[in-house]
């Protein structure tokens, strides 16, 4: 007797709310259903649309969205832990964006996400010891997105970046995980110095619109810098800093300041 294969679907609730949500959008807005359909219904996974969107997005004359593609399809293959991140950051962006009603909208709309994960396979392409591919992909998303992060950059998964124009990441810049920035943040150097020059992002950091973090210096998990700041100096776990330059105004507020999103200082500053 012949024996009956029958393929089992691996349950992604993540993909499928994903899926009900784009089918939902094309009956309530038809005109939109030929992106929608291509960039999410004609998809077997989250993977696969990332892959489409990124590669759509990035392609240029210079260089195909078929081979953008097949590079994006190579690193998910090669690094699970590169989709995990990726997964990650769509549910930080959920979240914490009161903007964000459903978990299409990043993928289709919002280039700070968009821009995240295009980075992480430069990122990938870098630690590959492809550098010059890694540099295209630095240009294009920095080109379409408005948002500059180095391949070498170590960034960690659940970030969001919220509005994202005009973000600054360092080459020898560190990102940990859950953390939040708004736009016109800067990760970056002091100087001409060539080793290593730029900041230290503890986990569930949050970084106020346009704060600029310079140097080699380390920022404490669960801290604040507030919008508008010019931070030079170390900045301790669970701690609110602001001003030209930043100095200690408080504590952090509560104990994950990056998932919250208050921007307030309070009143102990």
């Amino acid at each position: 007797m012949l024996e009956q294969r029958q393929t089992v679907r691996k349950v992604d609730p993540v993909w499928d709310q994903i899926c009900r949500e784009a089918e939902e959008a094309v009956q309530s807005q038809p005109l939109m259903g030929g992106l929608i359909h291509a960039c999410i219904l004609h998809h077997k996974g989250i993977e696969k649309a990332l892959s489409y969107r990124i590669s759509a997005k990035l392609c240029s004359n210079e260089m195909s969205m078929t081979i953008l593609r097949e590079i994006v399809d190579e690193a998910y293959a090669d690094d699970p832990s590169v989709v995990e991140a990726s997964r990650a950051d769509l549910m930080a962006v959920y979240d914490r964006d009161p903007a964000c009603h459903r978990l299409l909208q990043p993928i289709l709309y919002f280039k700070g996400y968009q821009a995240v994960q295009a980075y992480r396979v430069s990122n990938w392409l870098w630690r590959k010891g492809q550098a010059d591919l890694a540099y295209f992909f630095q240009m294009r998303t920095s080109e379409i997105f408005g948002i500059d992060i180095h391949p070498a950059a170590r960034i960690g998964k659940g970030i969001m970046i919220d509005h994202a124009h005009s973000i600054v990441i360092g080459e020898t810049a560190v990102v940990g995980d859950n953390v939040s920035m708004l736009h016109s943040v800067t990760l970056g150097g002091t100087g001409k110095e060539e080793e290593d020059r730029h900041p230290k992002i503890g986990d569930g950091v949050l970084i106020g619109a346009g704060a600029k973090v310079l140097g080699n210096i380390k920022v404490g998990n669960c801290s604040r810098i507030a919008a508008g700041s010019v931070v030079l100096q170390e900045v301790p776990p669970c701690k609110t800093v602001a001003g030209i330059p930043a100095k200690i105004v408080g504590e952090a507020g509560c104990d994950q300041p990056a998932i919250s999103m208050d921007h307030m200082l309070g009143k102990d500053r």
